[in-house]
């Protein structure tokens, strides 16, 4: 019911969106001529823009620049599966260079797309030859598909590796770094060729029971069965997923929102006086925010439910009760992986000191393979994009890469 309603709604206001972005688009031109018409226009522009989307933002990274060269850069599907997608980013590397090392930035499900993290692809870039966990909207997967669960998410990111062959480096951003790290216990334990020279853990929520946050107080609040009966939805006709069971992504932006709902009525209102004053740079850093922010991704139940319950709740990972597919996940196993944690100072949505707990969860990685990072001034997105990710967080993560790949 609350898909459906949400679906109605959308439908309704969408022509008069679309109208109101024609409207906007036609009086563009001819703006100029008087405050009043610019007022109009960007009214117009602002009413159109205050919708969600779902379908995934382009990348948008075409060129990458090595070594003072500006390189260009193609997006290469190299694995498809029902949930995600294998994604390159291609770059001839000239032959004066070192080898750039492969690197699976594994991107989380939880809510938008893949491309959330676009600037830390672009970054890593630079000196390595970039994957990304493509995640699929499960709102377009059918029925007959199958379910997603945590167990699926972590088959695709040993698939994944697998498909990439020895010698590849993970990078986990959030969300995924507990299925990161029971993927490459896993591998380890097998003995796959595959598995991971480094392992890099960002601002993820290895053990939640530390320095709880207000995300993590949530989701003990209430039992599993709350979540399940007030948070999941089926997707409605006319999506290719209709009759899937998700967690729609229009109720996780909603939740994300009202955490900060004068900021984004700020940012709107700014918005509204950048065009009126004809400041189109500024404009325009808040319209390819907002494309981005407001582009949603509906996740499957199972997987949400999983995750809520696994790693929010029961923490079931540092507490050496993770199963997946009834096998015990041991972190010990982890031998020849290196291992990166880094954290925010300032994240308020995964503490200092819950990323830096799988360091004492691989008990046999050698105390020269490890590395933490705790970087000062930065919250939780400051710690895969922004000036600090470039020029603080980075360099370290490629340097152990780099120390790594022997």
């Amino acid at each position: 019911m609350l898909y459906q309603a949400y679906q109605n709604q959308s439908d309704l206001m969408s022509p008069l969106q679309l109208l109101a972005q024609g409207a906007s688009a036609a009086m563009w031109s001819s703006k100029a001529q008087g405050s009043l018409l610019r007022k109009y226009s960007a009214s117009m522009e602002v009413f159109s823009r205050i919708r969600l989307t779902h379908s995934r933002p382009a990348y948008n990274i075409s060129t990458v620049k090595v070594a003072d060269v500006e390189l260009p850069v193609l997006e290469e599907i190299i694995l498809t599966l029902p949930f995600g997608t294998l994604l390159r980013f291609k770059k001839e590397v000239p032959p004066d260079q070192l080898p750039h090392p492969p690197v699976l930035l594994v991107a989380p499900l939880s809510g938008h797309f893949a491309t959330l993290l676009r600037e830390t692809a672009r970054t890593l870039l630079q000196d390595h030859d970039v994957y990304i966990t493509d995640w699929h909207n499960a709102r377009d997967v059918p029925l007959g598909r199958g379910a997603f669960a945590l167990d699926d998410y972590i088959d695709h990111m040993i698939r994944f590796l697998q498909t990439m062959g020895p010698g590849a480096h993970v990078v986990a951003v959030c969300q995924p770094c507990v299925a990161a790290l029971a993927a490459t216990a896993l591998m380890a334990e097998d003995d796959d060729p595959a598995q991971p020279r480094s392992l890099t853990l960002m601002a993820g929520p290895v053990d939640c029971r530390v320095n709880p946050t207000g995300v993590n107080l949530l989701a003990t609040s209430k039992p599993i069965e709350w979540f399940e009966k007030n948070l999941i939805s089926r997707v409605p006709l006319p999506h290719a997923g209709h009759g899937r069971r998700v967690y729609p992504g229009f109720v996780q932006l909603s939740a994300f929102l009202s955490m900060n709902l004068e900021r984004h009525k700020k940012s709107f209102k700014d918005l509204y006086q950048h065009l009126v004053e004809g400041d189109e740079e500024k404009a325009n850093v808040i319209r390819l925010f907002y494309d981005e922010y407001l582009a949603v991704n509906d996740l499957p139940a199972e997987f949400y439910l999983e995750t809520v319950e696994k790693v929010f709740q029961t923490y079931d990972l540092p507490l050496g009760k993770l199963a997946y597919r009834g096998r015990l996940v041991r972190p010990a196993a982890i031998r020849r992986t290196a291992l990166m944690t880094v954290e925010g100072e300032r994240d308020d949505i995964c503490a200092v000191g819950q990323t830096v707990a799988a360091q004492d969860l691989c008990t046999s990685v050698r105390p020269y393979l490890r590395t933490h990072h705790v970087q000062t001034g930065v919250g939780h997105y400051g710690v895969f994009s922004g000036r600090k990710w470039n020029q603080q967080i980075y360099p370290r993560v490629r340097e152990m890469i780099h120390a790594s790949m022997g």
